[in-house]
């Protein structure tokens, strides 16, 4: 027993590792994200009330079907429901019936709203995968902030451990009277300021992990972490596409276009049902009643009928059509076709401006491709020309030909240019990714 005990513990403790130290991939918190995600979930119930509005429009095409039934008593001179002679004293009646009733014809509105109510579910499904693409686009962006500030505390750490080699060694400089101690009191300021940089540093990786981990709806911010991948830019042939067939693919597939389309189907279908209402209307009914009455005699022995016999002698039927034809209304119609077609005009303005408001976004994400490249490209350019530099006077400064102030800023130099690198090589991925978005491909990042 105590063995198998010791076994359980055992497996549990690592279990528990292996759940403290989950590193989730990009498309594991895509996934996460959109499974997990408050809109998400109310939108879909907006989805299951646009399916309500359905089975409502397919149910104006079958027979309504009601029953009622009552009962009274009344004192004094009344009038018996079952003879409808009056009589003196206290009666109690009842009385019951079943009506059904059916539109046969309302100007064809009940097929618009019908059509209406699949097109409004269209649209529902539209609204919800716009909603999943901005949360992929947001995740992405999120999941690159974490990588670059990763990244960039690494370098941090890097340079921490080049300076306190730069710092030991300038002892033995001192020591050997080849530099003045000032320049050792410089080097020993600049490790306390690399120090200072990596906490900041730690700090913008801990709030990019909660920026991510909120997206997720995830709140053990402390135990929640990112693969540690390092990430080059990726090859793409993106930019072999023109800006123009990037929007013209976008246009077929986009789903906030789609949506924009959906609400001017809607709205062409809300000025036919609005002008539905200039049709005259056609319905049919039948009704089945009954009544009760404890007054009620068999006219021919004089006794009392029961409440069952009742029930068949007198019950009735009626039925019949109702046509409605609208002469005047007070302009009501009128209006109500006039706000449908402002409505319709709006819809098309607004697909309109979505289209041109994709468009700029897609030449803006094509020019930030090219720009934030050539961005990157300086940079390393920038950072190579700078390690040079710092190599160059580091050998000036450890012969005693440059002072520790000029060497701590070529080293800051640097620091800066390896900063400089990390930053656009995350911003070139991510304006990447929104590009190759655009033109349909998924965010991936190997």
């Amino acid at each position: 027993m105590k063995f198998k005990i010791a076994i359980f513990t055992l497996i549990s403790a690592i279990s528990l590792c292996n759940a403290q130290v989950k590193k989730w991939t990009l498309e594991e918190c895509v996934t996460y994200a959109v499974e997990h995600n408050i809109s998400v979930a109310q939108f879909n119930l907006d989805l299951e009330s646009v399916k309500l509005d359905k089975s409502d429009a397919l149910g104006a095409f079958i027979p309504s079907l009601n029953g009622q039934a009552s009962v009274s008593g009344n004192t004094g001179l009344i009038l018996d429901p079952t003879t409808n002679n009056l009589v003196s004293g206290t009666i109690m009646s009842s009385s019951m019936n079943l009506t059904s009733s059916v539109t046969l014809f309302d100007g064809l509105r009940n097929f618009k709203n019908l059509q209406r109510a699949k097109l409004n579910a269209i649209a529902g499904q539209y609204r919800l995968d716009d909603l999943v693409d901005d949360i992929r686009l947001n995740v992405a962006n999120a999941y690159l902030q974490i990588l670059s500030n990763k990244e960039a505390l690494k370098v941090a750490k890097a340079q921490l451990a080049v300076t306190e080699q730069d710092l030991n060694r300038t002892k033995e400089l001192v020591d050997a009277g080849v530099v003045p101690k000032g320049d050792l009191l410089e080097l020993e300021a600049t490790v306390a300021s690399q120090q200072q940089q990596i906490v900041n540093n730690k700090g913008l990786v801990l709030i990019s992990k909660i920026n991510l981990a909120q997206f997720l709806q995830i709140t053990d911010y402390d135990s929640f972490d990112i693969a540690d991948d390092s990430f080059e830019v990726p090859p793409t042939s993106i930019l072999d596409n023109s800006a123009k067939t990037i929007f013209d693919k976008a246009l077929t597939f986009r789903n906030d276009i789609k949506l924009s389309q959906a609400n001017v189907d809607l709205a062409s279908k809300d000025v036919e049902i609005a002008k539905g209402a200039y049709m005259p209307t056609l319905g049919a009914f039948f009704n089945y009643n009954t009544r009760y009455s404890d007054q009620n005699r068999n006219p021919f022995t004089g006794e009392d009928l029961n409440f069952i016999d009742q029930l068949w002698l007198n019950d009735g039927i009626s039925y019949g059509a109702q046509l409605n034809v609208p002469i005047f209304n007070g302009w009501s119609t009128k209006n109500n076709v006039t706000r449908a077609k402002i409505a319709l005009d709006r819809t098309k303005l607004q697909y309109e401006a979505d289209k041109l408001a994709l468009e700029a976004t897609i030449q803006q994400s094509y020019v930030d491709v090219k720009t934030f490249g050539k961005a990157y490209e300086a940079a390393q350019k920038t950072l190579e020309a700078r390690r040079i530099a710092y190599d160059y006077a580091k050998d000036r400064f450890e012969v005693g030909l440059m002072n520790s102030f000029d060497f701590s800023q070529a080293q800051s130099r640097v620091d800066d240019a390896e900063a400089n690198v990390i930053r656009t090589k995350y911003d070139y991925i991510f304006r990447i990714k929104i590009l190759e978005f655009y033109f349909g491909l998924p965010i991936q990042l190997n």
